[in-house]
């Protein structure tokens, strides 16, 4: 499945290589390596693997899930598909509530005590994914754990989820996406493990304007 899905995102151009101009993180981090999985939904093919992908983590993982709920906004869309091939409620969080209307910040329904799986398109460093899990479990749900398609298997991230009580299960990850593109042609082989080098410490810019 790990391999597979790679291959997904690399044949879509999800996956973008650019040490020589690196792309800034919300986090502030500076990164040589971007994942769109948002390209995903304009890929019928690839979406379906990843749907699919995703029900069968929720099936294995979480079996006893009630209701999915995905990130605002790049999870949105994947909790939708997924609720609807596992035949479940699904809703999502916003990033902060609303300043009209019913000022609601979770939508959709959801019920004190339900168990819920958080759907999430990438996890980094894990700040945005644990906001998430806060608002759900301060409304009385309990979060199951985290379905994500993509993880970059960062410290900061690892430390996070685990201090929190937070499994995730990602279809893929950095390291085997980083593998399958030198297998397939495009990074070189001895591109793969500078940018390993860049994982394991995101503070090392080293890399910046060298050719990947």
């Amino acid at each position: 499945m790990e391999k597979k899905i790679a291959k997904d995102l690399l044949s879509i151009r999800a996956v973008f290589f650019r040490p020589e101009e690196p792309f800034t993180w919300a986090s502030g981090i500076k990164s040589p390596v971007y994942c769109d999985n948002r390209l995903t939904l304009t890929a019928p093919a690839v979406r379906l693997d990843v749907e699919n992908g995703l029900a069968e983590i929720i099936r294995t993982d979480y079996p006893t899930a009630e209701v999915l709920m995905g990130t605002s906004t790049a999870g949105i869309a994947h909790a939708a598909i997924t609720a609807h091939i596992l035949g479940l409620p699904m809703g999502y969080v916003r990033s902060g509530a609303k300043d009209h209307g019913r000022q609601n910040q979770i939508e959709g329904r959801l019920e004190k005590g339900q168990r819920v799986v958080v759907v999430e398109d990438l996890i980094s460093t894990g700040g945005s994914v644990l906001e998430v899990v806060n608002v759900l479990r301060e409304a009385g749900a309990e979060v199951l754990g985290i379905a994500s398609i993509f993880t970059y298997g960062m410290k900061k991230g690892i430390e996070r989820l685990a201090a929190a009580g937070v499994t995730n299960r990602s279809l893929t990850n950095f390291d085997v996406v980083a593998a399958t593109a030198a297998e397939e042609g495009y990074i070189r082989p001895e591109d793969v493990k500078r940018l390993i080098a860049f994982r394991d410490n995101p503070s090392d810019e080293s890399w910046i304007g060298k050719t990947v």
